[in-house]
């Protein structure tokens, strides 16, 4: 391979690479075994992949990092408080946030698509601070206007002797809707694998037969994959392996859904103009694109499947703190998907997955790592919250740069 090939690669996934070694250096020194670790990064990536995915559709637009999807989750928040008050448990409960969370974020997307219109350029930065004016407003909403302007009857969502919600909201009681949608179909791993190839399959044969230039070979080639990785599933030494895992398929089906309906958009009308946008404002709206109305769009769009990730989140967790757990929701979001190769203006479903697989790996390792190499495992806990604002600071100076770089070589031709 051309070295100036090599660099390029190595430059433009320093990040990536980076995370992988650090991943295999704390895998060695953290003492887990293989199994206890997939184990925990499948509990992760289950609760995770979703909101991480929101974020490909603003980035796409141009807008970068939409750090503001903080917003999306204090939507979803306050319909899970809703629906805890008038104790609708379970599945059903579950449904009923998702679909109160669609009109709260849409809401929420629209205004700061409007005033994204106002900081074009600034988007990410002003995203931050949104959130930091939103978290003030939500704050305001759930210790004030919450059970004193609007009553709260249920006894266990308040301040004791006091009013305002309580800290913690507990989706486990019988009213709650704690693991409503990773409870519904769980399988061992393998079993998963054959339920998920038998899907994929008959989605590309459907995909064959619709196709006006049918390529036979391909999907030949494609269906014979997916039938090598469900027989290598079947294995025993890797059965073994994944022993400890059952996959909560309703909730990685949505996921792939998600994944299919970022592909499926890309290539509509609407995706184009995103790209456009995405590409150059300049030129897509000398092309008759109304820019502003695309923008504030996927501004919806990513609080939207922002919010439906959040619950996916907290069902999942059983419980959340309800002054904090929306906190970090935009930062640790844009580290994951930054650490699989995205940037602030390129991002795809496999870097958003792959970047959640480090991300929550390197956590995962870190504090036992941390703990056997200094004798503290507070060590390694600091040392993986330094590294997500690190890596939003390294891909913030590689675009400028990269940026600078580009403004160079056009003013030399």
């Amino acid at each position: 391979m051309d070295k100036s090939k090599v660099r390029n690669f190595a430059r433009n996934n320093i990040v990536t690479i980076m995370f992988i070694v650090l991943c295999a250096v704390c895998m060695v020194f953290s003492g887990y075994t293989p199994s206890y670790v997939i184990y925990e990064l499948f509990g992760r990536l289950s609760r995770n992949m979703f909101i991480v995915l929101s974020l490909i559709i603003p980035i796409v637009a141009g807008m970068g990092i939409n750090f503001a999807i903080t917003a999306g989750a204090m939507a979803a928040q306050i319909a899970c408080l809703l629906v805890l008050e008038w104790k609708i448990p379970g599945i059903g409960g579950f449904a009923l946030a998702a679909l109160m969370t669609v009109p709260l974020a849409t809401l929420f997307g629209w205004l700061i698509g409007k005033l994204f219109n106002k900081m074009k350029g600034q988007e990410m930065i002003g995203g931050l601070v949104i959130g930091y004016f939103a978290n003030g407003l939500y704050q305001l909403l759930f210790l004030f206007v919450f059970d004193n302007i609007i009553p709260i009857n249920n006894p266990d969502l308040t301040i004791k002797g006091s009013t305002g919600i309580a800290n913690t909201m507990d989706l486990s009681k019988e009213y709650g809707f704690a693991s409503a949608l990773d409870g519904l179909w769980r399988l061992p791993f393998h079993r998963a694998v054959l339920v998920f190839a038998a899907v994929i399959a008959v989605i590309l044969v459907v995909g064959y037969m619709r196709s006006h230039q049918k390529n036979a070979k391909k999907l030949g080639i494609q269906i014979a994959a997916l039938a090598v990785v469900a027989v290598i599933a079947q294995l025993p030494p890797v059965k073994e392996l994944f022993s400890m895992v059952n996959i909560p398929m309703i909730t990685f089906g949505l996921v792939a859904l998600l994944c299919l309906f970022n592909i499926v958009i890309m290539r509509t009308k609407l995706g184009q103009q995103f790209r456009a946008v995405g590409q150059n404002g300049t030129v897509a709206n000398a092309s008759g694109i109304n820019v502003d109305h695309v923008r504030v769009i996927a501004t919806i769009f990513s609080m939207v499947l922002a919010g439906w990730g959040q619950l996916i989140f907290v069902q999942n967790m059983g419980a959340f703190q309800t002054y904090g757990a929306h906190g970090q929701v935009g930062l640790y979001a844009g580290a994951a998907i930054l650490v699989g190769g995205a940037s602030v203006v390129r991002a795809t479903n496999a870097q958003a997955l792959l970047g959640c697989v480090l991300f929550h790996l390197l956590f995962i390792l870190a504090p036992a790592a941390g703990k056997n190499l200094f004798g503290d495992a507070a060590i390694g806990e600091y040392f993986r919250v330094f590294l997500c604002y690190g890596v939003i600071a390294v891909a913030l100076v590689m675009h400028a740069w990269s940026a600078k770089a580009g403004t160079k070589k056009r003013a030399a031709k």
